[in-house]
């Protein structure tokens, strides 16, 4: 039996719980985790290339011992970086948090606080008015490089209260240049507008709101479009799961199909199919001779090749069977040709399995021989099981009889045994003919009243 979703649970994604349900898949969970901490090494290289620049600049531009006050904020902001990407992680995290705080804390401190080494006067309220502001949005571009939607909140939240409380902490400071504003005053007398702006000791609050309510309608829409993508990621990966679970059950273009159909893969319904099962005669005999791991790894190579042989003549994987399969063709979905491909696949697999002989002989272990069993007939298709573990199943007398078949290759000294129902569908004798098949009349099935009509094709040489 398959086991795979209805198509319906591939289209119509199941709501998310937690962190967009992450936790539910460890390898999106490792891709994400992955993802986070290539945006943050980005980030912070960048960061560290942009302050290794301006420190320089700094240099050139303040050539004297006050640069050190920059000089030491640099230090700060690198130090801090480089402690986001130890700390940096998927899930929401306090430490992290209190680091992009600090970055935060750090900027504001540039942006209001004078430089305490410089000689020049000036005032805090100058240094805080003179449109450095945007400086922010390099760190909000950082965050939303390197973080999820949920902390680019946070960011707004913290630039907001460290802007607006900066505010009120430097009106209230004392001025080195105070007698300028009386100065200014006194020309610009009648002009009140003009002497809010030009005032070097006034900070207007109108303009301060409006650089913070600008910023977090910008982080919103970071925010916004983070959560976009990453919800996006989710669903594509949870699109590549359920399209790998059916690509270990069906050819590639069948699955191609089913990912863009509307039907429910797991509809009950009656439909006529091949059903193949094929086993590697004295399996349990070879597997006395050989070690554990040996045994494994042959039936790995096995498995891989036979899987290959189904898939490329359009057949469904059903199970594998420990040294055996079971394959059926005309599922999902039924075509005319799905007889001859099943007896076509079953050529293919002796032939694979002749190449792969050759390879065993010359490497000094047994040839292995292979039997197949196809019959042709109604089956009954559907999900079954509960609702935790659902199953698509292939069931009916067509897979009994298929089966049994298989087992009869011993008896009859044939590489394949197939029903007349089967031969019939693929064309009749001119099929069987172009693969050398023959007809071997009726067979008694165990646990069937009837019999079964068969055709052989014979073994050529029976390895020792």
């Amino acid at each position: 039996m398959v086991e795979a979703r209805t198509i319906d649970g591939m289209r119509q994604l199941k709501e998310r719980e937690g962190q967009d349900g992450i936790e539910s898949n460890k390898y999106l969970y490792e891709a994400l985790e992955q993802n986070k901490h290539e945006g943050v090494m980005l980030a912070v290289r960048a960061r560290t290339f942009s302050l290794a620049i301006i420190s320089v600049f700094l240099i050139y531009r303040i050539p004297n011992w006050s640069v050190l006050y920059y000089q030491a904020l640099i230090v700060g902001f690198l130090l801090i970086g480089w402690a986001q990407v130890k700390m940096g992680r998927v899930e929401r995290s306090r430490v992290e948090l209190f680091l992009i705080f600090l970055d935060l804390l750090l900027m504001t401190i540039v942006l209001v606080v004078p430089n305490p080494w410089d000689p020049r006067p000036w005032s805090v309220a100058m240094q805080f008015k003179s449109g450095n502001f945007p400086y922010f949005y390099i760190l909000l571009a950082g965050a939303a490089l390197a973080y999820s939607w949920r902390t680019l909140l946070p960011v707004a939240a913290f630039t907001t209260a460290l802007w607006l409380a900066a505010y009120f902490w430097a009106i209230y400071q004392p001025s080195d240049i105070a007698d300028l504003s009386e100065k200014v005053k006194l020309a610009l007398a009648g002009y009140p507008n003009v002497l809010e702006i030009v005032d070097p000791n006034y900070i207007p609050l109108e303009p301060r709101i409006q650089e913070v309510l600008i910023f977090c309608i910008v982080a919103g829409l970071l925010g916004l479009n983070s959560w976009r993508s990453r919800r996006l990621l989710v669903r594509q990966a949870d699109v590549a799961r359920e399209r790998a679970n059916l690509s270990r059950h069906f050819p590639p273009n069948i699955v191609d199909n089913l990912a863009e159909s509307d039907q429910p893969l797991g509809a009950v319904r009656a439909q006529s199919v091949a059903v193949l099962f094929a086993d590697i005669v004295g399996f349990t005999k070879m597997a006395e001779a050989e070690t554990p791991e040996r045994i494994v790894e042959v039936l790995r190579q096995f498995h891989s090749r036979m899987e290959a042989c189904v898939f490329d003549n359009h057949g469904t994987l059903d199970k594998f069977l420990g040294d055996g399969l079971m394959a059926t063709f005309g599922t999902p979905e039924t075509t005319e040709a799905d007889a001859e491909n099943a007896l076509r696949c079953a050529a293919a697999m002796h032939q694979e399995m002749k190449s792969w002989n050759e390879l065993r002989v010359k490497g000094g272990a047994a040839p292995i021989r292979l039997s197949v069993g196809i019959h042709y007939g109604t089956a009954v298709l559907g999900d079954i099981g509960s609702e935790r573990r659902l199953e698509y199943a292939v069931l009916g007398d067509v897979v009994n009889v298929a089966s049994r078949l298989e087992a009869l290759t011993r008896e009859l000294n044939a590489k394949v045994v197939v029903s007349g129902d089967l031969i019939e569908a693929a064309g009749g004798a001119v099929i069987a003919r172009e693969l050398q098949y023959t007809e071997n009349g009726s067979q008694s099935i165990r646990g069937r009243g009837e019999t079964v009509k068969t055709w052989i094709n014979p073994m050529v040489s029976v390895p020792a």
